[in-house]
């Protein structure tokens, strides 16, 4: 493995900036400021948090991830994929423990980027990632509506089933003039990309809504409608560092937690990026994507904030708007960061119903039930991963819905490599083949008499080592020579190298010969390593099936 190095896009496109792409950069910085502003603080109620600390989240990880990360143009901060994981952590270990969590998942990124092992990530199963996003989605929906309809509810369950219970038993406390203002900012964030792309959606309903409520309440209109300042105490200023205090029983406890994070966070901030090398035409870095992601992950917890990765719509928002270096990036956190110190107290004038309008629309756009509903016409072990996924993060949460989706997504995979994997006899002549299995000779090769070949084709892994065994006990003549041929096995692993040993063995006890044909370097490296080689003997490992045909006849007519 190659040596990591501390390589970030900002330095490499620095070189060769110019006024052009600084002008350029500066205005898509300052539109993706304005977008991630009703986001940040969308997000971070949401997520069971105060609204500063959304925006403090997108100031801290947005100029984190553009100074540290492994794309030009990637956008960081809160998203809606992290608002399950981080209400349920709070719930559970209050916001002390998702501050351990989130900087252990800074951690586990970094490390993850240091290791190379930014490409592995790509390799989840896209039935699991379709299935718990269209399941984050559906959870995002159902936390909204109890603000979007203005019910009276002390208390929301946690759980997904009582939830939407207690909402039923609830509805017919549904506040009128709440309702009709989550609605109407559905319908403006709907509709507004008809009449413009550049001012976005979510800002116009925010602004119409909260002047229309504002003027209102002045005239005695809608004063039941709750905005942010009716629940939150808004603070226009920086909080200070807040180091966490680790010990051994907290990051045993916040082990699941924390590596939920980091899987989420690397998963969704390299979708991201992929999305955003295809439109401009680049290729990012996705180990110092990763370790950019977790410097943005330690730093936004100690200054305040909740976990952040690359968000995919403000990052389109940047490309969109002539963003193609991390200066973009750089301009949209100082933008945030000058709206957060002037203008934040004016947030108290925000209805929780607009914003949980914001949040219906944010949900739908994160549902992709087009894809489900495409995934669902696939083979059914695919149907079976996305719908376990999904109703897994649905009705638990999205930690247990990866980890039963990855292990069955591997169970899968393992059934699928066994069934290609084919062991096939041969008694009396074998057909010359290349690897591909075209027929490159018309001679037929004989066999001996009292020999059998076995040829493997696929890997030789713990999932097929067994079937290979029972293949060879169920033969009813006992041969003198056995010849394996393995010139398709691309691999052995020590369940392979285990059973074959045990198979030379009983091979031998029985007077049987056994003969190695066609062995590819790394599993001739693999064998060699285990000692197997000395048991066999080097004679008996032969390049191709002509000499290990030959050293049969030879061991027959002794």
């Amino acid at each position: 493995m190659s040596k990591f190095e501390f390589k970030p896009k900002l330095f490499l496109d620095l070189r060769g900036y110019n006024k052009e792409k600084l002008t350029a950069d500066i205005m898509a910085g300052l539109i993706v400021g304005i977008v991630a502003l009703p986001l940040a603080i969308a997000f971070g109620i949401a997520s069971g948090v105060t609204p500063e600390k959304g925006i403090i989240t997108a100031i801290i990880a947005g100029l984190a991830v553009s100074l540290f990360g492994g794309s030009r143009v990637q956008i960081g901060g809160p998203t809606g994929a992290f608002i399950v994981i981080i209400y349920g952590i709070i719930q559970q270990y209050g916001e002390a423990g998702l501050l351990v969590a989130t900087v252990m998942a800074g951690v586990f990124l970094i490390l993850l980027g240091v290791f190379h092992l930014g490409t592995i990530i790509k390799y989840i199963p896209y039935p699991i990632v379709v299935g718990f996003t269209s399941g984050i989605a559906v959870t995002i929906f159902t936390t909204q509506i109890k603000d979007l309809f203005g019910l009276t509810i002390d208390n929301v369950p946690a759980d997904f089933i009582e939830k939407w219970i207690v909402y039923i038993r609830h509805f017919g406390s549904l506040d009128v003039w709440s309702t009709v203002v989550g609605i109407v900012s559905v319908a403006i964030i709907a509709l507004s990309p008809k009449l413009t792309h550049k001012i976005p959606g979510s800002l116009i309903a925010i602004i119409v809504m909260t002047v229309g409520v504002y003027l209102m309440k002045q005239y005695g209109i809608a004063t039941q409608v709750e905005t942010i300042g009716d629940r939150f105490m808004i603070k226009a200023e920086l909080p200070g560092m807040n180091v966490p205090e680790l010990n051994w029983e907290s990051i045993k406890q916040l082990m699941a937690p924390a590596i939920t994070i980091a899987i989420l966070g690397a998963i969704e901030s390299l979708l991201s990026a992929t999305v955003a090398d295809g439109v401009i035409g680049d290729h990012h870095d996705s180990n110092q994507e990763l370790v950019g992601q977790g410097i943005a992950n330690i730093l936004s917890p100690i200054f305040g904030g909740i976990p952040a990765t690359g968000a995919i719509a403000r990052t389109m928002t940047n490309i969109n708007n002539g963003g193609r270096t991390p200066v973009a990036g750089i301009v949209h956190a100082v933008v945030l960061l000058l709206i957060f110190l002037l203008l934040m107290p004016l947030a108290q004038y925000i209805p929780m119903a607009c914003l949980a309008g914001v949040l219906v629309i944010v949900s739908y756009n994160m549902s992709g039930w087009r894809t489900f509903r495409e995934l669902l016409r696939n083979p059914k072990s695919d149907v079976a991963v996305l719908l376990i996924t999904f109703f897994l993060t649905v009705i638990f949460d999205l930690t247990v819905a990866i980890e039963f989706g990855l292990v069955l997504a591997c169970l899968l995979f393992i059934k699928r490599v066994m069934e290609t994997t084919e062991v096939n006899l041969f008694k009396d002549e074998i057909i010359p083949t290349d690897a591909d299995g075209t027929v490159i000779s018309e001679e037929h090769l004989h066999i001996p008499d009292h020999t059998e070949v076995y040829e493997i084709n696929g890997p030789y892994f713990f999932g097929i080592a067994n079937r290979f065994e029972e293949v060879v006990l169920q033969t009813k003549e006992q041969p003198k020579v056995r010849i394996i041929r393995m010139r398709k096995v691309p691999f052995i692993d020590s369940t392979g190298i285990h059973n074959l040993t045990n198979l030379c063995e009983m091979s031998h006890r029985e007077g049987v010969h056994i003969i190695l044909s066609g062995v590819n370097p790394k599993v001739h490296e693999a064998l060699k390593k285990s000692g197997f080689y000395e048991l066999l003997g080097k004679k008996n490992i032969c390049d191709n099936i002509h000499t290990a045909l030959e050293v049969a006849r030879h061991y027959l007519n002794r």
